[in-house]
């Protein structure tokens, strides 16, 4: 891992301190974390790929599945990408529903373990903290970000993947030169 680091402007309390940044040529995800999760990913010759995956489980499913099938789905991304060298998450501190935290809560178990066992950094980006450098306004709605990553020239299937986008853009663009 490079001595790069990540380091956030002191207004930024809740946002983590530093991060390593990867080494040139490793890949970055950002993941908008959800059953639904969007993904975007920066390899290391600068090319974006962005999506979403679905992680519902079907009827015949165990409790564990979901989490199975995000443990598959990161290591075949990590195969094809080649490797990850970083992971940045929306980080979400209050939900809507139960369910809807609970999936989260599994997701970002699954999700830290993953990159430990890996020795890849991660590290959360609160919600406010990337619609403001995006948006100009730290409670930008659905709307308002999907416009702003089409201002940027991209074209996001819904909202998931648009976030994941937003969050890989204020990864690079607050790393002068990470670009």
């Amino acid at each position: 891992m490079a001595a790069t680091t990540l380091t956030l402007p002191a207004s930024e309390a809740s946002a983590p301190a530093t991060m390593p940044l990867p080494t040139p040529g490793g890949a970055l995800l950002a993941l908008d974390l959800g059953t639904t999760t969007g993904w975007a990913l920066r390899t290391g010759d600068g090319t974006i790929a962005s999506g979403t995956v679905s992680f519902r489980p079907n009827r015949y499913d165990g409790g564990g599945m979901r989490y199975l099938r995000f443990t598959n789905w990161l290591t075949e991304l990590d195969r094809l990408s080649g490797p990850i060298a970083a992971i940045w998450f929306e980080e979400v501190r209050r939900h809507a529903g139960t369910d809807a935290a609970h999936v989260f809560g599994g997701l970002i178990a699954t999700l830290t373990t993953w990159a430990e066992l890996r020795g890849v950094p991660y590290a959360g980006v609160p919600v406010g903290t990337w619609k403001r450098c995006l948006c100009g306004k730290g409670n930008a709605d659905k709307a308002a970000v999907i416009a702003a990553i089409r201002a940027r020239g991209f074209d996001p299937g819904d909202d998931n993947e648009a976030d994941a986008l937003a969050i890989l853009l204020w990864v690079t663009e607050t790393n002068g030169g990470l670009r």
